[in-house]
């Protein structure tokens, strides 16, 4: 079959200006295609800017044309009205086209291709996706280990996960407004204290002398260690599994 007019496929449309063209109508383009106004608006075709090359003065210049991007059953409607003697031939050419189209091998072919289409899509989804995971999977484990614990954790414990001594991470949560010391014990600030977030363990101890002291401790529950990963990690501090490499 001769290619009188050039189709889309993918979308099944034709350009308004290859139609003009190969229906080999008189008048200008503008004025032809104003005819059918109506008919553009019953198909909600709107009009877009094409590149296109243009002999002028005996060089070339590119311009930006207004076309229509036309259904194929829209194009073999204004090939049915128009009146020119190629009219009859493009009517049957989009009709011929559209017998092809719904062949059963092409019905099939057009399956296996919005197929294969489906299949990369979701491929590049799941790398996406597995990416995704990979990337917060440090995340979650982190979580894990909070979660695996249920008892109350002392800031040596919790500074390990951050591959520090309890005294550098005292110092940052000072730092951060977070603790400060009372009586040789760090608490936290008043601010902080409805939401459970740390206990204090008062145990005996021997003095030099021999005689028996009490010092208080303070540790952190569960839901405390929550609110310290976030709040460090909002100031740019990770724990070590978290870290890279």
């Amino acid at each position: 079959m001769n290619e009188l007019v050039k189709v889309n496929f993918e979308n099944q449309t034709v350009s308004a200006r290859d139609l003009h063209e190969a229906l080999e109508v008189a008048e200008r383009f503008s004025q032809w295609i104003n005819r059918y106004s109506e008919l553009i608006e019953e198909y909600g075709v709107t009009p877009v800017g094409e590149p296109t090359e243009v002999q002028n003065n005996g060089g070339i210049q590119v311009m930006e044309l207004t076309d229509y991007k036309l259904p194929v059953d829209m194009a073999k409607h204004i090939s049915m009205m128009s009146k020119t003697k190629k009219a009859k031939e493009v009517r049957q050419y989009f009709i011929d086209l559209e017998k092809a189209w719904n062949t059963p091998e092409q019905v099939m072919s057009r399956a296996l291709k919005m197929a294969d289409e489906t299949i990369n899509r979701l491929s590049n989804e799941v790398l996406a996706l597995t990416s995704t995971i990979q990337e917060m999977q440090p995340k979650v484990t982190y979580y894990d280990k909070i979660l695996e614990s249920k008892d109350t954790m002392l800031v040596t414990q919790i500074a390990q996960d951050y591959g520090m001594s309890a005294i550098a991470f005292n110092k940052i949560l000072c730092d951060l407004k977070i603790q400060h010391k009372v009586r040789g014990q760090w608490v936290v600030y008043s601010e902080y204290l409805p939401y459970g977030y740390t206990k204090s363990h008062t145990h005996a101890y021997e003095r030099v002398d021999g005689s028996t002291g009490t010092k208080a401790n303070t540790e952190w529950t569960q839901p405390g260690r929550f609110f310290l990963y976030e709040k460090l990690k909002e100031n740019g501090i990770l724990p070590l599994i978290e870290q890279e490499d």
